[in-house]
């Protein structure tokens, strides 16, 4: 099965941006995305969730996966967002966030930083995070790389 895209259609890179606001990818790989092989997918997948997990772990304690997961089908949440506690977390506060009013209820508390958030607020934080750390990891791998050997 062919590997499927990261986007989200929320583009920033048609506006300049080298890092996605929507889907966190480098610009090179939104361009480069239908020539990759399915490796090459995957490796940028892999990344993706890497950092994204390590966000939202900043911010949510997964206290209950059967908890999550029942709410996830409860409320339809396809299992697109990858196969950690962490993605699927993810999922469900993108997809949900504006309904969550316990996040108890959903199988996850709050980091202490975050006590007292809404689900949509530490949503957006989390996407606000995400995007740094995208920032910073290509501004060192990808910038970094081009300055020392360019």
């Amino acid at each position: 099965m062919a590997v499927k895209t990261p986007c989200v259609g929320l583009c920033s890179t048609t506006y300049g941006d080298l890092v996605c606001r929507g889907c966190k990818r480098f610009s090179h790989e939104i361009v480069n995305w239908n020539r990759y092989g399915d490796d090459e997918k995957r490796a940028v997948w892999d990344r993706l969730a890497a950092l994204r997990d390590q966000v939202v772990l900043s911010l949510v304690v997964i206290v209950d996966e059967a908890c999550l997961d029942a709410q996830r089908a409860r409320h339809r949440i396809p299992d697109d967002s990858g196969p950690s506690a962490a993605s699927r977390a993810y999922g469900l506060l993108r997809r949900g966030a504006r309904h969550m009013r316990n996040l108890e209820a959903y199988g996850l508390a709050p980091q202490p930083e975050a006590a007292g958030w809404s689900a949509a607020v530490l949503r957006d934080e989390i996407d606000r995070r995400f995007l740094t750390l995208s920032e910073a990891h290509y501004e060192r791998y990808i910038t970094g790389e081009v300055l020392r050997h360019g």
